[in-house]
C-alpha cells in the first residue's frame, strides 16, 4: 500500500484520490438567497476597506464577502473619472486570469460527460496546433505543466486586434515548448487558449457560448460575458493606470487574443456566484471539486501550489483556493475557502492593484474567522531558532489546512503511513545539533519537507496533530489557531498528549518540546496589546506607540515582524516630504529586524537611491513561509520558465499578466 502511495505522488496524482463523498450542509445547500451580515461587520468590513483606499489613489473598486450564508457587497470610487460615474457591486470588470477559472471548469464538465480526457495528447482536441517534441495532456494544461510558454515579450501580449479562435491560436503555434511538460511549471495564458479550443471541439459550441450556457447560466452570473468593447454595457468600468503620480486611461488590449485565458468581464456579484457555485458543487460535483482543488505536482513529486484552474495552498491554516488577474484596464482576486464557506471577490479599474487587494482579502480574512486579530510573522534573531520555529509553523498550516480541507469541505489527506517513524523524521529534522551544522541546507530541508517526494511528511503529521486536538478539546478548538498561530498550535498538541494519552511513539523529542513552549512565552511577552487588532501603519499616531513596541521587543530572540508597517510608514512620511522621519522609521526598522533584506533595502534607496544592498544568505533571511498574507505573486505570468515550485506565501500560483 506504502509503495503505491509513493507512485501516485510521485505521478503529479494522475487519477483521482479517493475519499468519501461529503454532502454540502444543508443550510448551505438550500438557502435561495444570502442574509446581510449583522451592522458591526458591514461597518468593520467598509472601514477596512476605506482605510486601505486612503493610503493611495485609486479609482473604482467593487468588494464582495460571502461567508456562511452571509453577504455584503459594496463599490467604492468612480468607474469612470471622466463623467463621475460611481463603481457599485453590479459594475463589471474585465476578468483578466481569472477567466482560467471559468475554462477549467468547462473543461471539467465536459470529462465529466464523457467528451474529453485528462489524460491523453491535447491535440487529439486541438489538431491544429503543431507537433512538438514532446505530447502533453488536458490535465497537464490545466496545471501549467504542459510546457506551453507564456508571453514572451511585450509585442506577444499587446494584441489590438479581434481575433477569432485559429488567429488567437496561431499567435503562439511555432513558439518552442518552454521546458519538458510534466518536469516544471510554467504559466501560461496560451496553453489556455488550447482549452478553450478544446473546449469548442468537444462541445460544438463557440467558447463564449459554451461559457454562457454552462458555466454563466447555471452558477447566476447575469452579467459575465466574453469582454468586447463593441457589446460592453453602460456599467462597464473605463480601465486606467498609474503614470507620473496621476491615474491616465489605460492603452487599448484586444483581449479575444487570450480569449480562454483572460478574455472575460464580470462584475463582483458574478464572481461571489462563481464561488458560492464552486463551494456548492453546482457546477462540477465534489469529486471533481477535489481533483481541481488539489496542487498537482511535477514528475520529481515537487507541489506546484496549483490545482486544475486554481491556486491551491495551504495560509495560517486555511486552506486556499483562489485566482487573480491583471491587464489593461483591471486587476481583480477571486478567493475561496471551501472549509470555512467563504468567498471574496475584488476587481478594480486601476492596473497594479494586486498589493492592495491582497491586503483588502486578508484583513477580511482576519475580520471574519480570526476575531480581526492582525497576523504578524514572527523575526527570530538565531538562525537555528528560525529554522525549528519554520518547522513548527509548517506542521501548523499544513497539518490544519489540509485536516480541514479534508473534513470540512472536499478534500483528502494523504495515506497517514507509519506516524511513529513520520514524528522521529519531524524531531530529527529540527534537532538543534544537526541544524547548527549547516542551518541554511537545514532550512531547505525543512521547506521541502510537506513535498510527496519526501513523503507529505509535515502534512500527515501536521493532519494527526489537528485530530488529536479536535478530539480532545472539540472541533470548536481548531477555529481558533488561525488567529493564535502555530506555537499555540503545537504547545496545546503538547498539552492534549498529556490528557489522552499520546503514547511515546507519537510525541515529539524533548528538546523539540522545550524549544516549542519556549518560544511560546517569548511570543506572547513580545506582543504589544494596542496593536492586536490594528497595524502600526493605520493608527492616526504611530510615533505615540513606538516607545511600547520598543519596550515589548527589547533584548529579546522572537518577536512580531513589523517590517511591512514600518516600510510603510517611512513611504507615506516620505511622500509628504518628510524625510527625517521617514529615514527614522527605517532605521528603526532596520535595528528592530537586522536579517530583513525588505527593511534594509527601504533604507539603502533612501540613504543612497539606486544603490543595491548585498543579499543574506538564505538561512539568514527568513522568509515569511507560513504566517504571510500572500495569496497570489506580483509578478506570477511574468515569471521566467525555469524556477523553483513556489513554497507557501511566496509567489502564488495565480496570474498578474493574463
Amino acid at each position: 500500500m506504502r509503495a503505491l502511495l509513493a507512485a501516485l505522488l510521485l505521478l503529479c496524482f494522475t487519477a483521482p484520490l479517493p475519499a468519501p463523498a461529503r454532502a454540502r450542509p444543508a443550510a448551505a445547500a438550500a438557502r435561495e438567497k444570502d442574509a446581510p451580515f449583522p451592522p458591526e461587520v458591514q461597518r468593520a468590513l467598509d472601514a477596512l476597506v476605506r482605510a486601505e483606499l486612503a493610503k493611495g489613489p485609486y479609482a473604482g473598486l467593487s468588494v464582495g464577502v460571502l461567508h456562511g450564508g452571509m453577504r455584503w457587497v459594496r463599490g467604492y470610487g468612480l468607474r469612470d473619472l471622466a463623467h463621475k460615474l460611481p463603481a457599485t457591486p453590479r459594475t463589471t470588470y474585465r476578468m483578466a486570469s481569472i477567466t482560467k477559472s471559468f475554462t477549467a471548469v468547462a473543461v471539467m464538465q465536459l470529462v465529466q460527460e464523457g467528451k474529453l480526457e485528462l489524460d491523453t495528447d491535447a491535440r487529439t482536441w486541438v489538431p491544429q496546433y503543431p507537433e512538438k517534441p514532446w505530447t502533453f495532456t488536458v490535465r497537464q494544461l490545466l496545471g501549467h505543466l504542459g510546457g506551453v510558454p507564456h508571453y514572451d515579450g511585450p509585442e506577444a501580449a499587446e494584441n489590438t486586434q479581434p481575433l477569432d479562435t485559429a488567429g488567437a491560436l496561431a499567435l503562439f503555434a511555432d513558439k518552442p515548448l518552454a521546458a519538458e511538460p510534466g518536469t516544471q511549471f510554467v504559466y501560461t495564458t496560451w496553453g489556455y487558449n488550447l482549452l478553450g479550443a478544446a473546449v469548442e471541439k468537444a462541445s460544438g459550441q463557440g467558447y463564449g457560448r459554451y461559457l454562457k450556457a454552462h458555466v454563466f447560466g447555471p452558477a447566476g452570473m447575469r452579467h459575465a460575458a466574453l469582454d468586447d468593447p463593441r457589446t460592453r454595457d453602460k456599467q462597464h468600468a473605463v480601465g486606467y493606470r498609474p503614470h507620473r503620480g496621476q491615474l491616465v486611461p489605460s492603452h487599448f488590449l484586444d483581449v479575444s487574443s487570450r480569449f480562454a485565458g483572460g478574455g472575460t468581464r464580470a462584475s463582483v456579484e458574478d464572481l461571489l456566484a462563481f464561488g458560492q457555485a464552486i463551494l456548492q458543487h453546482k457546477l462540477v460535483p465534489l469529486e471533481t471539486a477535489r481533483m481541481m482543488q488539489f496542487s498537482q505536482s511535477t514528475r520529481e513529486g515537487q507541489l506546484t501550489d496549483y490545482g486544475l484552474g486554481f491556486a491551491t495552498y495551504p495560509l495560517r491554516g486555511h486552506y486556499m483556493v483562489a485566482h487573480a488577474g491583471g491587464q489593461p484596464e483591471t486587476t481583480s482576486l477571486l478567493v475561496m475557502l471551501p472549509a470555512e464557506d467563504v468567498v471574496i471577490a475584488i476587481a478594480s479599474n486601476l492596473e497594479g492593484e494586486a498589493k492592495r487587494q491582497r491586503r483588502i482579502s486578508t484583513r477580511i480574512l482576519e475580520t471574519l474567522l480570526e476575531d480581526g486579530l492582525v497576523r504578524r510573522d514572527a523575526h527570530l534573531v538565531d538562525p537555528v531558532d528560525a529554522v525549528v520555529h519554520e518547522g513548527l509553523a509548517r506542521l501548523f498550516t499544513y497539518g490544519l489546512s489540509y485536516h480541514l480541507w479534508a473534513t470540512r469541505g472536499p478534500g483528502v489527506l494523504p495515506e497517514p503511513g507509519d506516524m511513529s517513524e513520520a514524528f522521529t523524521r519531524v524531531s530529527a529534522l529540527l534537532d538543534r545539533a544537526t541544524l547548527a551544522q549547516d542551518p541554511e541546507a537545514a532550512l531547505r530541508r525543512v521547506r521541502e519537507a510537506h513535498q510527496p517526494r519526501e513523503g507529505s511528511l509535515l502534512i500527515r503529521v501536521g493532519a494527526h496533530m489537528a485530530l488529536t486536538l479536535e478530539k480532545t478539546f472539540g472541533p470548536d478548538k481548531l477555529r481558533e489557531y488561525p488567529q493564535r498561530g502555530p506555537l499555540a498550535f503545537f504547545t496545546d498538541y503538547l498539552s492534549a498528549c498529556e490528557q489522552v494519552p499520546c503514547p511515546a511513539p507519537l510525541r515529539f523529542s524533548e528538546p523539540l518540546q522545550k524549544d516549542g513552549r519556549h518560544f511560546d512565552e517569548v511570543w506572547q511577552r513580545a506582543q504589544v496589546s494596542e496593536l492586536r487588532r490594528v497595524r502600526l501603519d493605520e493608527v492616526k499616531d504611530p510615533e505615540a506607540l513606538w516607545p511600547a513596541v520598543e519596550l515589548a521587543t527589547a533584548n529579546t530572540s522572537l518577536h512580531p515582524d513589523y517590517v511591512d508597517e514600518m516600510v510603510r510608514i517611512a513611504g507615506l512620511l516620505g511622500k509628504r516630504g518628510r524625510k527625517e522621519e521617514q529615514l527614522r522609521w527605517l532605521e528603526r526598522a532596520v535595528a528592530l529586524h537586522p536579517r530583513s533584506a525588505p527593511a534594509r533595502e527601504a533604507l539603502a534607496k533612501v540613504k543612497a537611491p539606486g544603490t543595491e544592498t548585498p543579499e543574506l544568505p538564505a538561512a539568514t533571511a527568513p522568509r515569511r513561509a507560513t504566517d504571510g498574507s500572500s495569496p497570489v505573486p506580483d509578478d506570477a505570468g511574468l515569471l521566467p520558465a525555469a524556477r523553483p515550485a513556489p513554497q507557501p506565501s511566496q509567489e502564488r500560483a495565480a496570474d498578474q499578466g493574463g
